[in-house]
């Protein structure tokens, strides 16, 4: 990665800080950065009694959601308005009710407008629950224009 990678983190982070309050999902469902750099988030979010479906496990769409929300941190850290073109997950294993799950994301290539990231989430065991991968595209447009571009 060219350029010196702290700051380059340290711009993401300020993308990030102007993106969350934004997020109302990620609010809602008690989603925290715990880091965030230049194609990397690491995102957590608790488990709630109404997260767990009839199997009395977490819901794999609250999963699919942490997953992706973490890709998003991860994939916009260049102020330039990145969106899923295209995502999949593979669930390994269930999410516990009252447990905080962490998703993992970090960039694996990037050319042009389109990006391809990896999420892990884990359980707080460690043991991997869903393998995540979204595939990214840039449009048109800056996240907070009054950043301009990330350091070189």
């Amino acid at each position: 990665m060219p350029g010196d990678a702290g700051a380059r983190d340290a711009f993401a982070a300020k993308v990030a800080a102007v993106l969350y309050p934004r997020d109302v999902t990620a609010q809602k469902l008690g989603m925290t950065i715990e880091a965030v750099g230049m194609g990397w988030c690491r995102l957590t979010m608790p488990v709630g009694e109404a997260m767990v479906n009839g199997h009395g496990v977490a819901h794999g769409g609250y999963i699919f959601t942490l997953a992706d929300t973490a890709f998003a941190y991860a994939c916009n850290g260049e102020n330039t308005v990145t969106l899923a073109q295209h995502a999949q997950i593979t669930f390994v294993s269930p999410g516990k009710a009252g447990e905080v799950l962490t998703a993992e994301a970090r960039e694996l290539s990037k050319t042009g407008r389109s990006g391809l990231y990896d999420v892990d989430v884990r359980g707080e065991d460690g043991r991997l629950v869903a393998a995540f991968r979204g595939a990214s595209r840039s449009i048109k447009g800056q996240t907070d224009p009054s950043l301009g571009l990330p350091p070189a």
